[in-house]
């Protein structure tokens, strides 16, 4: 698959290393491995897909995002917990985190 650009010149695993290897485990059927690769993703893309059909939906009839209606301190914590998820791959004892090829 498509590597990494931050693993391969940092040595770090960054909070999207091993999206790519979990869609494609995705569109296989094989839903553990594609946790494994990204659990964070794995659990937020039910909400990514809905935000981009609401885009798709807000452009189509020109009204207003359901997702402007949330309040942006929604989006702050996200970034938050991908910070932290990014910070966390990388340091012993949270291997689970890491993308794991089972």
């Amino acid at each position: 698959m498509i590597p990494c650009p931050i693993y391969a010149i940092f040595h770090v695993y960054c909070p999207g290393c091993g999206v790519t290897r979990m869609l494609g485990a995705l569109f296989k059927g094989d839903f553990y491995q594609a946790f494994r690769y990204n659990p964070l993703v794995f659990i937020l893309l039910p909400f990514i897909i809905f935000y981009i059909f609401d885009l798709i939906h807000s452009k189509i009839t020109k009204k207003e995002l359901y997702t402007n209606r949330v309040n942006n301190k929604v989006f702050y914590v996200l970034i938050a917990i991908l910070l932290i998820y990014g910070l966390l791959r990388n340091i012993n004892g949270f291997e689970v985190l890491r993308p794991t090829k089972i």
